[in-house]
């Protein structure tokens, strides 16, 4: 299968030349889809390098300021449909997430599984040197979700994710209305709607350790409106 991972990229120059050569060694066969937000710090640059070097494997996509997350992934999908990638891979470019799960995550798409979880709350996952407040955070913000949402997923809020190529298909991702972070939530809650199986695999998760954390408090106030927003119309919905 052909496969594609998509990073979204603002600020990353420490990392993201470390975290595409990682990509590459992989023992699966993989392209990256950089979507940059014109990096003040020459990010983009970075990656058009990688690109350069690797012309058959790297792709860029620069975008003209800080648009938000959801939207940078929305143009790494359509840019992956583009050139027909069969797996669609998500990952955040500040090693969070450990590339060498990739493999896990791909063999368990191929078992037949529509989108593939990097969770960190399934046996064998784990979250490690974040602080005590940001660990409550993010539990907690995965107990809401799946509470009023009713998602099967141990992690909602995971960005590191497999989709199949039919899932993003199937979905109208330009309709899509979150922004940043609370973009996973609802994405993932379209997903289950539409019926497609969901696995998880175990990750552990490392806090950044380059660059500045681009989870701010709008963001968090951004993802609890979606969540009641999407609570309401699945309300709507059962009544219906």
């Amino acid at each position: 299968m052909k496969t594609y991972v998509i990073i979204p990229t603002y600020n990353e120059r420490e990392n993201l030349e470390r975290l595409i050569q990682r990509l590459l060694n992989q023992p699966v066969d993989l392209g990256v889809i950089v979507v940059d937000d014109n990096s003040p710090d020459g990010t983009g640059e970075i990656a058009d390098q990688m690109a350069d070097a690797h012309p058959d494997r790297v792709l860029v996509r620069h975008r003209q300021g800080k648009l938000g997350l959801g939207t940078a992934y929305i143009a790494g999908f359509h840019k992956a449909i583009e050139v027909e990638a069969d797996l669609i891979i998500t990952m955040d470019a500040d090693f969070s997430h450990p590339p060498e799960r990739i493999p896990a995550m791909v063999e368990k798409a191929r078992s037949g599984y529509d989108v593939v979880i990097g969770s960190r709350y399934v046996p064998g996952g784990a979250t490690v040197e974040c602080t005590l407040p940001r660990k409550i955070l993010s539990w907690g913000a995965n107990a809401f979700a799946r509470t009023l949402l009713g998602l099967q997923a141990h992690d909602t809020t995971a960005g590191f994710r497999c989709y199949h190529r039919k899932v993003l298909m199937s979905i109208s991702l330009d309709d899509i209305f979150s922004d940043g972070y609370s973009f996973l939530i609802e994405m993932l809650y379209k997903v289950q709607r539409k019926g497609w199986q969901v696995g998880e695999v175990p990750i552990v998760f490392h806090n950044r350790q380059q660059g500045v954390s681009k989870i701010s408090r709008t963001e968090i106030y951004k993802a609890l409106y979606t969540v009641v927003r999407l609570f309401g119309r699945r309300v709507k919905a059962a009544v219906v």
